[in-house]
């Protein structure tokens, strides 16, 4: 005899299922309360067996039951969307509803090798959530700079000129601080150079406020805004640039956080030690992917990550490769900045990962740039699942004569 408990999970509640091999024995939906929850397990209790619990992931929705299994130390099977959507859909016409999908799981649980949840230590959940809060920030402050951008172009445009891409505390307490050239009429230097000295917290030299003083002057002396003194853009500019600034503010907050959570980890240094990557790089690394040492192989994180090869074929037919892309889209942007990252600092230090890009692009058929680098993803990832599993530095001697 098998016991099988299957949850359709939904936004707080769930509908139940309990099977016995294949007899359903009870069925129901059950509230994510407290009430709700000791119910269940009461009913669980109460079998001759604790039966198999399985599930689908949902998002958020889904964590609430997780916590229940954890909390009473219950085995429990976490399937992926696709799988599951995979394993229900059966048959030329499908019914679809929360009490049919909770059957279904239930009914097919023994067709399938379905795996128990494993879970890593704290320390990598707690990792995992500072890296996807800062992602946030980040998209956050990109989001908000394009707002910025646009709301100067109708009340200064020229101050744009006066900053580099990166947005910096003193450029937006500049733009907040004027953020239209009549809050520059009837201002000498020497006043613009103590107002700007006055609105950042950080040290300025009076040569530097000063010169940003004359550039100022200058620009606003020959700008023609599209929008008044008083016009609303003027309060957008001055909203968005604070804030930016609180944005910017958080993200070094958390940056610090996520790096210090990480430490203690040994593929902190090591992940270090390969040219181009950073703290931040090899803590958000470290947050996506997590323990590297649960994967088998390589190409496992591959799959993880979502860049390994999908491969279509119908009798004579063979469609071009692509990327699956049905791993983790957060993890697959943070390699693909860091690859970028060791071609810009290639410079600095000889790395294998840069050799193999220049390689691919200068074949007889050179690759085009996405593909080169999509390459070189899958090239370090092998290279950093290498490295913790021997626990080993990175040494360009050596992966580079493996290359060969």
């Amino acid at each position: 005899m098998a016991y099988v408990l299957a949850l359709d999970v939904s936004m707080g509640k769930s509908y139940k299922v309990l099977y016995l091999d294949d007899l359903c024995l009870s069925e129901g939906e059950i509230l994510h309360t407290k009430s709700g929850f000791n119910a269940l397990l009461q009913e669980i209790r109460t079998l001759p067996e604790t039966p198999s619990i399985v599930f689908e992931a949902t998002d958020v929705y889904s964590k609430v039951i997780e916590t229940f299994c954890l909390n009473n130390h219950l085995a429990y099977c976490l399937l992926n969307p696709l799988e599951a959507k995979k394993q229900l859909d059966s048959g030329l016409r499908v019914l679809k509803t929360d009490k049919q999908d909770a059957h279904r799981l239930a009914q097919a649980h023994w067709q399938y090798e379905r795996k128990i949840k494993r879970h890593q230590s704290t320390i990598y959940e707690e990792s995992h959530d500072l890296a996807r809060f800062y992602q946030e920030i980040e998209a956050e402050i990109k989001r908000l700079r394009m707002y910025l951008h646009t709301a100067l172009q109708l009340s200064f445009p020229e101050l744009e000129i006066l900053f580099s891409s990166r947005v910096s505390t003193l450029s937006l307490n500049i733009i907040e601080r004027f953020p239209h050239p009549d809050y520059l009429a009837g201002l000498s230097q020497t006043q613009v150079k103590n107002r700007l000295k006055k609105s950042t917290d950080k040290k300025i030299f009076d040569k530097k406020a000063l010169e940003k003083a004359q550039q100022l002057l200058l620009l606003a002396s020959n700008s023609y805004p599209a929008a008044t003194k008083t016009s609303i853009q003027v309060q957008k500019v001055q909203y968005y640039a604070q804030q930016l600034k609180e944005l910017i503010q958080s993200k070094e907050t958390l940056s610090k956080q996520l790096i210090e959570q990480c430490k203690p980890l040994s593929e902190f240094e090591l992940y270090q030690s390969v040219p181009g990557i950073g703290e931040v790089s090899a803590a958000l690394i470290i947050g996506e992917i997590g323990d590297i040492r649960r994967f088998e192989n390589h190409k496992k994180v591959n799959a993880f990550v979502g860049i390994d090869t999908r491969r279509y074929q119908s009798g004579k037919y063979l469609a071009q490769d692509h990327l699956n892309k049905r791993g983790n889209p957060k993890a697959r942007k943070i390699l693909y900045f860091s690859v970028k990252n060791m071609i810009r600092q290639q410079a600095a230090a000889s790395n294998h990962i840069v050799d193999y890009y220049y390689k691919l692009k200068t074949q007889p058929i050179p690759k085009k740039d996405k593909v080169a680098t999509v390459a070189c993803m899958n090239k370090l990832l092998k290279c950093l699942y290498s490295m913790i599993k021997n626990e080993t530095k990175y040494d360009y001697a050596y992966t580079a004569s493996k290359d060969q």
